[in-house]
């Protein structure tokens, strides 16, 4: 084949997966991340800090680079790969966690309560096309001071999804800079710890969109948000007296659409749910919902632009044309998906069922900002049952049964093949889990 002709294939195959969702049922401004569709499969085998079979060694190793091929741009092209666990229970480290590109982590594979990493934090700064799900990020009093639980400051197409974060030192989870195309969906982000107690900074002009979420147990940033940002079907419960959603406050301009929130204030509550907004935010408000006197009732109402006290930010009469929800839940109908299914929610551990059964569904009775989570009511990150891996006779990450089930070989390495969906059929397996 000539090489102009080879260009054009390639590019069309390009263009092509990039119009694949992350998984199906991925929404919003990260919803195309390829994260390692195609690439090899690393297995997690143990719950060690370091080495070999490890969760570190899965997502931070370097990734070979590929020689290039003719007439195509001459920069490193790093092999994809996607993580899955033979193995649950709590992962300590000591370090932070550099996640590297062309990853996806498939926490959703781990046997048992799946996989907790405590003690410190992740950053994904520098990576591009990830796609992360149903794992617990916490960190901790022992981690580096100063620093997120998780922390983005560049890169693009990444998909957070069904991820628990929590105990950050400085914000828990932050996106600033040259960041483009990321969504955080159905996750938790919660109890940052004092005396910072922040949910985090969602701070670039390259598209977020934050989906059916939890922010929780956050004295301040829940999220605060500069730049170009939805905010959709989210729930914002005990936040501090720094500020709930905290709009901009600064100079540089912010695009939001903020669509069907529920607000709901706690014990720490003392402050309006919108705050510190200016004529440099301009945002699209709609039917978010406010309950504010911590009675245990659903008792409140629908803000409006008139009494919610949003601050003199420059409302727009139309939405801004973000890749959103296929389906926009009433703020009631949010708020069950939400405590349905939102963080690591295949099987949650017990950190997550505390906040949402004694807190949330307290309706304002119990919440608190913490600084030690080893403390009670919290109790530290654990026990994480480790559960029984499935056979897999072939070790490419897909089990026996499924392989059998489904018409692939168990005793050929064949995970990475394509599927006629566009899916590799590691990627079929690990969808199907949930």
């Amino acid at each position: 084949m000539r090489p102009f002709a080879l260009a054009t294939v390639l590019a069309a195959a390009i263009s092509s997966c990039a119009a694949l969702l992350a998984f199906p049922g991925a929404e919003g401004f990260g919803a195309q991340s390829t994260g390692g569709r195609g690439g090899s499969v690393y297995i997690v085998t143990n719950l060690n800090d370091s080495g070999a079979g490890s969760f570190r060694d899965a997502v931070s190793q370097p990734n070979r680079v590929r020689q290039q091929l003719p007439l195509l741009p001459t920069v490193a092209h790093r092999d994809p790969k996607i993580v899955v666990f033979a193995v649950g229970g709590l992962i300590n480290i000591s370090s932070r966690i550099v996640v590297s590109s062309r990853i996806t982590i498939a926490g959703q594979t781990a046997p048992g309560q799946g996989i907790t990493v405590y003690g410190n934090g992740v950053s994904y700064s520098g990576a591009s096309n990830t796609i992360t799900r149903y794992i617990r990020y916490r960190m901790g009093i022992s981690g580096d001071s100063g620093k997120d639980t998780i922390t983005i400051a560049n890169g693009a197409n990444m998909i957070f999804d069904h991820v628990s974060v929590s105990w950050g030192r400085d914000e828990t989870f932050s996106i600033n800079g040259d960041v483009s195309n990321i969504t955080i969906s159905d996750s938790i982000i919660a109890q940052g710890l004092e005396t910072h107690s922040c949910g985090g900074l969602i701070q670039t002009d390259g598209g977020v969109s934050i989906i059916r979420s939890l922010y929780i147990d956050n004295k301040t940033r829940n999220p605060k948000v500069k730049g170009v940002n939805e905010f959709v079907n989210n729930v914002v419960y005990n936040w501090g007296g720094g500020g709930g959603y905290i709009a901009g406050d600064s100079d540089g301009p912010s695009y939001a659409n903020i669509l069907n929130n529920v607000f709901i204030s706690g014990p720490s509550t003392s402050v309006s749910p919108f705050t510190r907004g200016n004529a440099n935010f301009h945002t699209y408000v709609s039917n978010n919902y406010y309950d504010p006197n911590q009675d245990g009732v659903l008792d409140g109402w629908i803000l409006s632009q008139s009494t919610a006290n949003y601050s003199p930010v420059d409302f727009q009469a139309t939405k801004y044309n973000y890749p959103t929800v296929g389906t926009l839940l009433s703020p009631l109908d949010a708020l069950n998906k939400v405590k349905a299914s939102a963080g690591a929610s295949k099987s949650r551990d017990r950190v997550d069922t505390y906040l949402i059964n004694a807190e949330l569904g307290s309706l304002g009775k119990v919440g608190a900002t913490i600084s030690d989570p080893t403390a009670s009511p919290m109790n530290g990150p654990g026990p994480i049952s480790g559960g029984t891996a499935p056979v897999d006779t072939d070790k490419d990450g897909i089990p026996d049964a499924y392989e059998t089930a489904h018409g692939t070989d168990p005793k050929v390495n064949d995970s990475a093949k394509i599927a006629s969906n566009g899916y590799a059929n590691i990627e079929n397996y690990i969808n199907s889990l949930v």
